[in-house]
């Protein structure tokens, strides 16, 4: 290809409206890969933490003694898992000292859970949805760019005696190149959105099933007397030697 075909040229040689697109395009690209780069770290550090907390809840430690340690975590720090727990043991704790029946407290920790559940998984998917617009919309975009390079083209043409293919492939390869650019935009997009949407169902499957075992764990000590009124985290410390067996 000789330097008038250049990509470089192309882009030059284009209208108003079509430079316009493709910066836009690479703008969104270039805001897209720092997304996905992004988030590829932060879940493998969601999976970290999750899995080193996971395996400290069932090492045969006390509830009281991993409250203990989430409270004392700086805020962000934390696996989300733990965080879960944290907001199930505090409404569980506070519901026994009120003396509640036991289904009222084993109620109260599973919708703080719940609760606390939906507010890491928006955490968690924080950024999807722009990889999911930039994978359906960016082709759009470089097509319209391309449409209206063409137009722009056959305007110039018409003012033409002859028109022979050397003055129409200029034209229609400045146009296609909004195309690929919508294209190299909306690929890896589409790639990451799929990739990371398939990643963060595994992490909510984990914290579901998590959530499960712990209002399991919380039925079978519901029945144990509850804490003195000075100590407001004290009194299950058994609890876990229990649940580590399973």
């Amino acid at each position: 290809m000789n330097q008038d075909m250049s990509i470089v040229s192309l882009v030059l040689q284009a209208s108003l409206v079509v430079q316009l697109v493709m910066a836009g395009l690479l703008v969104v690209s270039l805001a897209s890969w720092t997304v996905i780069f992004g988030k590829l770290l932060g879940l493998k550090r969601v999976r970290t933490r999750n899995e080193g907390f996971e395996r400290d809840f069932w090492s045969g430690r006390s509830l009281s003694e991993l409250h203990q340690a989430a409270i004392a975590r700086a805020a962000g720090e934390g696996a989300p898992m733990e965080r879960i727990f944290a907001s199930g043991m505090r409404e569980f704790l506070k519901l026994r000292e009120k003396r509640l029946d036991a289904a009222a407290q084993l109620d109260g920790a599973r919708r703080a859970m719940r609760a606390s559940f939906q507010r890491e998984l928006d955490m968690i998917e924080s950024h999807l949805s722009f990889l999911g617009s930039v994978g359906s919309v960016s082709p759009y975009v470089g097509l319209f760019g391309t449409v209206w390079g063409i137009m722009h083209a056959f305007g110039g043409l018409s003012n033409l005696q002859q028109v022979t293919l050397a003055t129409v492939a200029p034209g229609i390869a400045e146009a296609l190149v909004a195309t690929a650019l919508g294209l190299f935009a909306a690929i890896p997009a589409v790639v990451a959105y799929n990739r990371f949407a398939r990643d963060i169902d595994r992490i909510a499957i984990q914290l579901e099933t998590f959530i499960e075992e712990f209002s399991n764990i919380l039925q079978r000590n519901v029945a144990a007397p509850p804490p003195p009124q000075a100590v407001h985290t004290a009194g299950l410390a058994p609890a876990v030697a229990t649940a580590s067996r399973f």
